[in-house]
This record gives structure tokens, C-alpha cells and sequence, in this order.
């Protein structure tokens, strides 16, 4: 099997340890025998339909945003990221990346950037960053730690949770029918006020949390894979499984920690 990540706007959308997300998701695919192929999309590039099986768009600055939200609309990528999301494409955005996939990001100076329109939410700038270590419980997304070791308990009381690093001072407010990724335990989130953070639509996940993500949750790396997989070859995947030993212990800690 082969998958190809589509990385968006490396060069411009990369800060806060955004590409160990890339490197985690290659990883965890390779150490399964999967092939991977890592395709760089950024301004001047084409993009087409069915050429990406699983899209990461990482985090910028303002500057950076406003580069790539009128990209997004001029060369027609966004719409092109749209119809692949609808189809069931799995995606990670983070922070601002997300930002640029919901209805729009109204900077502190400058005009409303337009957004993709995958997640049914707005941002606008805030007068305060948001930052430290955050958490949050899930039912959003249900996938079991991959490590057999692991006692029935020590799965129900982490395998539903999420934990992260978040550093932004954009409000991210969800609208009626948007679906949160997760409540917040411990943190931020959207917004620091109505304790949701992140959205999920289809297959596709927004969220704040950096530091970096995926290497810190590997069930959700897990399950941005299979879905990608079956996406592509149309039937059930099932990854084989990893030793996680450490990376679950680090996970607990994290949940135990700061829940």
C-alpha cells in the first residue's frame, strides 16, 4: 500500500514543531510497510483531484495567512480541498491553518481573510495569547490504544483524551452545526471561553493544539491513516499494531497531569 500527504504551504505555514506531524504520520505508516510519498503544495504549485490521499496544513503568522488565503481563492486549491474533504479525504489543520479552512480569520489590522468553508466557524483576533499546555476529552473521535499492555482501565480513563501545546491569541467560535473535537479539560481551546476546542467535519480535523500533535497522540496519527487507507483502496483497514509503550506512558502523564 501507498499513500501520498499532501503538505500545505510548508514553507510559508510551519512554525511551533507543526512538522513533526509529517514526520509522525510518514513514520507510523513506514513502520506498517506502507509507502509514503510526501508532496510539498505551496504557492506556484497546481493541485489536482485525487492526487492526495491525506492533507496537513500547519500554522503562520498574519503575513503568512494573508499569502496563502488569497492563494487559496486564486489558484483554485481551496476549492480543490473542499470537494476532496466532502469526499472523504482525511485532513489535520492547526491553528492557523484551521483558521483559514473555517468561514474566515479577521485579523487586528488588514481586511477578513475568506476561508475555505470546511469547518462552519470564524476567527477573529483576540487582545491576548492563549498559551500552555492544553487537554481535552473526545467522543468526537474513538480509537484504541494500539498497546496491548495496557490495562481496561488505563484505556478508559486516556484513550478519549487528547493533549497538546497551544499558542494563539485568534478566537475560533463554532457555529450551531459545527462538531467540536473535543471539552476542554485543561487550556484554552477555541477560544477560552465556551470550552470547545477544534472541529471535525467528515474526516477532516481542525485544532490549536501544536507541540507537536500527532507525536503525542499516536491513536489519532492511527486513525488519520486508516482512514486514508480506506479511502483509497475502498474496504476496512485495520493497522497493524504498534509497540506505544512509551508514547502511551508520556500521553498519561500528560492527561493525569494537567486533568
Amino acid at each position: 500500500m501507498k499513500l501520498v500527504i499532501g503538505h500545505l504551504y510548508p514553507d510559508l505555514m510551519n512554525i511551533y514543531g507543526d512538522m513533526g506531524n509529517i514526520i509522525a504520520l510518514k513514520k507510523r505508516a513506514e513502520w506498517r510497510g506502507i509507502e509514503v510519498e510526501l508532496k510539498n503544495i505551496t504557492i506556484g504549485d497546481k493541485l489536482a483531484k485525487g492526487e492526495v490521499d491525506l492533507f496537513f496544513f500547519g500554522g503562520g503568522q498574519d503575513q503568512a495567512q494573508e499569502l496563502v488565503a488569497g492563494d487559496l481563492v486564486a489558484s483554485n486549491k481551496g476549492k480543490i480541498i473542499k470537494q476532496e474533504i466532502e469526499r472523504g479525504v482525511p485532513l489535520l489543520a492547526i491553528c492557523g491553518g484551521y483558521q483559514l479552512l473555517g468561514e474566515y480569520y479577521q485579523p487586528h489590522e488588514g481586511p477578513k481573510l475568506k476561508g475555505v468553508g470546511i469547518f462552519p466557524a470564524y476567527t477573529v483576533a483576540g487582545d491576548k495569547r492563549m498559551i500552555g499546555n492544553i487537554v481535552i476529552k473526545s467522543s468526537a473521535i474513538s480509537y484504541q490504544l494500539s498497546d496491548k499492555k495496557l490495562s481496561d482501565d488505563w484505556r478508559l480513563k486516556t484513550e478519549d483524551f487528547f493533549v497538546g501545546f497551544e499558542n494563539h491569541s485568534g478566537k475560533t467560535y463554532l457555529k450551531k452545526e459545527a462538531e467540536a473535537l473535543g471539552k476542554v479539560i485543561k487550556g484554552f481551546g477555541n477560544n477560552g471561553e465556551d470550552q470547545t476546542e477544534g472541529s471535525i467535519y467528515k474526516n477532516s480535523v481542525g485544532s490549536y493544539m501544536h507541540g507537536s500533535l500527532l507525536p503525542k497522540n499516536p491513536h489519532l496519527t492511527d486513525w488519520l491513516l486508516e482512514k486514508a487507507l480506506e479511502l483509497k483502496y475502498g474496504k476496512e483497514i485495520k493497522l497493524k499494531g504498534l509497540d506505544d509503550t512509551l508514547e502511551n506512558l508520556a500521553h498519561k502523564a500528560a492527561v493525569l497531569k494537567y486533568s
